[in-house]
């Protein structure tokens, strides 16, 4: 077997985390934005299984505040909500002002897996291409910032990230049946996810790409380009001062004895 090669893009971890540490200074920053301008954000993550959306989720969310920024990332519907317009259970998600909700997976699994797993009829995977883009520029006319992520993965990046959760009894979970289907239909999915960019890769809500076989700089480009759709300034409020503590008079704190505390067996 040869050796196999560096690659010459790869970001060194230190290097990697130093930036990450800026964006997400920068993410605070435009967390208080949001707040302060009431601001109403919608951030839709989608692309192949195993190319990085979660990855990136997680690194956005880190630092924030889950009241300001919160993740919907649905279950499989139930019967009843399949009999509901199919937007509805999505629309329950959507952020009021001062709030940005980040979907891991959005209205587009019509598209993407129950297209390809036949989970949809052929007339309900038509009305929704003729609904979902006046659906988004409803929701962008109501005040709603838009932003949609495609995150592309090559077929060899794919089965190396599959092998690795498939060797990892911690990232085991990760791996459904219906991923175990995605990659027996490569060629089917591919060509959903081209259909569904001819429809509604629109002017007022495109779709961007993000390149994902490299998890480091995908995570690194998809914040900065974050960053960069919606202007913010800096609220970071000034140095705070820590008053002095109250003065124990007259309180005495009950035995140590009473409490239960959990066992240090580290």
């Amino acid at each position: 077997m040869e050796p196999q090669k560096k690659d010459p893009r790869k970001i060194k971890r230190k290097v990697y985390e130093r930036e990450l540490n800026k964006l997400q200074i920068e993410l605070v920053k435009l967390q208080e934005w949001i707040k302060h301008e009431g601001l109403k954000v919608v951030v839709l993550f989608e692309g192949r299984d195993a190319a990085g959306k979660g990855g990136v989720i997680k690194r956005i969310t880190q630092r924030l505040n889950p009241r300001i920024c919160r993740v919907a990332a649905l279950a499989t519907p139930t019967g009843r909500e399949r009999s509901q317009w199919y937007f509805q259970r999505y629309v329950a998600h959507l952020p009021a002002a001062g709030e940005m909700v980040l979907f891991d997976r959005s209205w587009y699994n019509r598209a993407g897996v129950e297209r390809v797993m036949g989970f949809c009829t052929e007339q309900e995977y038509r009305e929704f291409f003729r609904s979902c883009p006046e659906f988004e520029r409803m929701l962008i006319r109501s005040g709603i910032l838009l932003i949609k992520y495609w995150f592309s993965i090559s077929d060899e990046e794919q089965e190396q990230r599959f092998q690795a959760r498939i060797d990892d009894p911690a990232k085991r979970w990760k791996l459904s049946p219906m991923d175990m289907e995605s990659r027996a239909r490569w060629v089917e999915y591919s060509k959903a996810k081209d259909e569904m960019f001819q429809y509604t890769d629109i002017k007022q809500a495109p779709w961007y790409v993000v390149a994902a076989d490299n998890k480091r700089r995908a995570r690194l480009n998809c914040i900065h380009h974050l960053l960069s759709q919606i202007p913010y300034r800096d609220l970071t409020p000034e140095p705070i001062e820590l008053p002095p503590r109250q003065e124990e008079k007259g309180y005495v704190r009950p035995p140590i004895t009473d409490q239960t505390f959990v066992p240090e067996v580290y």
